[in-house]
């Protein structure tokens, strides 16, 4: 594999990129003694956006990706992404924002079901560190199962920095924290918002809590002390989403409005 190509595997991403970005994948190898409805169904994909498929033996696609849970498809892309920036993201919005920060997240395993649950709510981007955290690696892209080419996740060099840019768009910053006086259920907010975690154990970092304009704690009520990073970002997130439903029973606060 050249220098500008990546991996990307599994079925779920590789068809995320067949339908959003097909012209970025050079072509994609399947274990040719799979014969099933969802290998034929991926093919029929692959076809209609001209991508050349070569069916090879599971011994090639365990080399090319070893140990990899790859389900018997792998497909090389393009390595040169298009950069994100946050300005792209928030001055095509036509609703008010809805973001998840992640603050030092080194594990692509959280990395990626924190994409997958971001896009399961409609979160508009997924912002993190340049430093200090995973970045999207071949397993956090595995992991997302898809999301990570959906959902736009912008790296940024100074996260506190981004968040006093975030605030001076009338975006409420809402950060997680088990020692909060305010909890998840009894907090107010406004709908346009950003959530920010930490990693599991290590929580935000000082700066970064500093920054918040709100912190809140999800309730515990069993012996265990705190949640996976990603299982806190569903519980948030869901949450958030559920109040900008319409007809939510407890409305949003204005932007420059204190928590409850």
């Amino acid at each position: 594999m050249s220098q500008n190509s990546r991996l990307i595997f599994g079925f779920h991403s590789t068809l995320a990129k067949l339908r959003h970005d097909p012209g970025a994948i050079r072509e994609i190898y399947v274990d040719a003694a799979r014969h099933d409805a969802r290998l034929r169904d991926l093919v029929r994909h692959a076809e209609f956006a001209t991508v050349r498929v070569l069916p090879v033996d599971s011994a090639r696609l365990q080399a090319m990706a070893p140990g990899a849970r790859h389900q018997g498809v792998i497909a090389t892309v393009d390595a040169a992404q298009r950069h994100v920036t946050l300005d792209d993201v928030l001055d095509t919005l036509d609703e008010p924002a809805f973001l998840l920060v992640l603050d030092g997240i080194q594990d692509p395993h959280n990395l990626g079901a924190c994409l997958r649950v971001a896009d399961a709510v409609g979160a508009h981007a997924v912002i993190a560190p340049k430093d200090r955290a995973v970045g999207l690696t071949q397993t956090a892209v595995k992991v997302a199962s898809g999301a990570a080419e959906t959902v736009p996740y912008v790296t940024v060099t100074n996260l506190a920095r981004t968040l006093r840019e975030l605030k001076e768009r009338e975006i409420w910053v809402v950060g997680t924290d088990a020692d909060a006086d305010d909890d998840l259920y009894t907090a107010q907010w406004p709908t346009a918002c950003a959530w920010v975690l930490g990693a599991e154990g290590d929580g935000l970092r000082r700066l970064t809590r500093d920054t918040c304009d709100q912190l809140v704690n999800i309730p515990m009520l069993g012996s265990v002390a705190s949640l996976n990073v990603s299982v806190a970002t569903g519980v948030c997130l869901y949450e958030a989403r559920r109040r900008r439903a319409p007809g939510s029973t407890r409305g949003p606060l204005s932007p420059t409005s204190p928590s409850a």
